[in-house]
């Protein structure tokens, strides 16, 4: 089993799920380039280059049987992709909020283009912090859901103590800059349309970015392209749901899993 974590996270946050399952399952979590502990792109980030570093990792990690992938938000996004476009490679995906984007105008790419031709030519700041208990700090403000007791927790996941004895973030800063490429959600909806494993959707019925998607963030239109998908809503979850409510993803995910 694959664990897929969701832009600006790292693959230590699924601790708490994992914490959560009452079986032990063989796990990998890993750090996507550009984030965590993984090395960072001179080149640039594109999204098809995490497609073709899932497809590496699987051949190393399960050369001769299909792997189950668990992704969250961004990794959601990814394990659904790649389960379109290698079908025979997966055997099941669990799908934590990683719905896509909302629809985009072509217009758009005017205007994010010239805006991202400035951001290549300059040099992306390196966020830092006093001490880890400063950025456990801003992360309870930022996320009010997580228990308090995570956010440290989080804090040494996502950021580690520079020679002078401050705190940076460890992913690269070059994610914050906007993608010349415009996002194309049909593009991303023949590619589900090509899924042949199982999926279990688990949403956050507090999530702050599934209502953004309107008529394409409902029941009806996830299983008009996905027909072997299960949907399930966590209560008093937001996006972040494996964090705020592990409690209650960890049986479905396994109920899930046991089942495919």
């Amino acid at each position: 089993m694959v664990l897929l974590h969701g832009w600006q996270d790292t693959g230590d946050t699924f601790q708490f799920m994992v914490d959560a399952f009452q079986e032990d399952w063989p796990l990998v979590a890993l750090d996507w380039r550009g984030f965590g502990r993984s090395g960072w792109s001179q080149d640039g980030y594109w999204f098809p280059d995490y497609y073709a570093d899932l497809d590496a990792l699987i051949d190393q990690l399960s050369p001769d049987a299909p792997a189950r992938l668990v992704g969250h938000s961004m990794g959601g996004n990814i394990a659904g992709m790649y389960a379109g476009l290698r079908p025979g490679r997966v055997r099941s995906v669990v799908n934590l909020e990683g719905f896509g984007m909302p629809r985009t105008s072509p217009a758009t790419v005017v205007e994010t283009t010239r805006k991202w031709l400035d951001q290549v030519r300059s040099v992306p700041p390196l966020k830092d912090y006093e001490s880890f208990e400063q950025l456990a700090s801003i992360i309870g403000f930022r996320y009010p859901r997580f228990p308090r007791e995570r956010t440290e927790f989080i804090a040494h996941a996502w950021a580690a103590q520079t020679p002078g004895g401050r705190v940076r973030l460890l992913g690269d800063s070059r994610h914050r800059w906007v993608s010349p490429v415009v996002y194309r959600r049909e593009e991303t909806e023949a590619v589900w349309r090509q899924i042949e494993a199982p999926m279990l959707l688990l949403l956050g019925d507090a999530s702050e970015y599934l209502e953004k998607l309107g008529p394409d963030g409902t029941d009806a239109a996830f299983r008009a392209l996905i027909p072997q998908i299960q949907i399930e809503r966590i209560p008093g979850a937001g996006h972040m749901l494996h964090i705020e409510k592990p409690e209650l993803v960890a049986p479905l995910v396994e109920a899930f899993l046991r089942a495919h």
